[in-house]
């Protein structure tokens, strides 16, 4: 089931959209931009961020008991799915994750209202992606034991990141034709700066420039299979003891 959505910001209209895997997403008409994958957003997601992302770091250690916890930046925090996912994922290992997910565009009620049944399987995703939007932005919130998230409402290439710090980024931002002014070696070598030395970046985008801007910041990069609809993704590291060992195509000419 579609949803027409009037939200309060920029005029623009969006619409709530059942995914092929089931999943909802939003869309902006006006951009013909999907917030993720129309053949699957929960999949995409899972894909991307929690597999080739999270889980690897968390098979190393990573934010394990009795070492400090994982931090992770989001870029494009959106509707929280991929915040979600890393709480569902961490609970697992009992890990312990500070997230901090960069927004440019608060959701309205209304999306936020369409988008909630999608929690309705299990009550503490229910109450988290509750607590999640109903949450003030730049304060941490504690959305569960050992998962501390901070929503900043900022333009991340405008923001002073913490140097050395992070050890998992999100790249999740809409595509490169879209927002431009994301995808750029500068931002690039922002992310490089505030990531600690082994940190992995993930991201649905395998474009070729986005991979040289990446490699031009400092960031070693691989192809990975992408998930359903998509042949490919990318995942970078930032040199390093902790970060999962990069294939031998690592650092592609294209």
């Amino acid at each position: 089931m579609n949803y027409e959505l009037t939200p309060a910001f920029e005029g623009l209209k969006i619409e709530v959209r059942t995914t092929a895997d089931g999943s909802p997403t939003l869309y902006v008409p006006a951009l013909n931009e999907h917030y993720h994958s129309h053949h699957g957003a929960a999949q995409e997601s899972r894909h991307v961020f929690i597999e080739a992302g999270l889980r690897p770091l968390l098979a190393a250690g990573l934010g394990q008991p009795g070492r400090s916890p994982l931090h992770l930046l989001e870029i494009g925090l959106g509707t929280g799915l991929n915040a979600l996912l890393s709480l569902e994922a961490a609970a697992t290992t009992s890990a312990a994750l500070t997230y901090d997910g960069y927004e440019t565009v608060p959701l309205p009620a209304e999306a936020v209202a369409a988008l909630a049944p999608q929690w309705a399987h299990s009550s503490a995703l229910n109450q988290a992606f509750a607590q999640l939007h109903a949450a003030p932005w730049n304060e941490p919130l504690a959305l569960a034991p050992g998962f501390s998230l901070t929503k900043r409402l900022a333009e991340v290439q405008k923001a002073e990141l913490p140097a050395s710090h992070y050890d998992l980024v999100y790249f999740d931002a809409f595509a490169p034709e879209k927002q431009p002014e994301l995808w750029t070696e500068g931002v690039f070598a922002q992310l490089y700066a505030a990531a600690a030395p082994g940190a992995v970046l993930v991201s649905y985008c395998a474009q070729g420039q986005f991979r040289r801007n990446l490699r031009a910041a400092g960031w070693l990069t691989e192809k990975l299979p992408g998930p359903p609809g998509k042949r490919e993704m990318t995942r970078a590291r930032k040199p390093g003891p902790d970060a999962p060992a990069a294939s031998a195509a690592s650092n592609q000419a294209t």
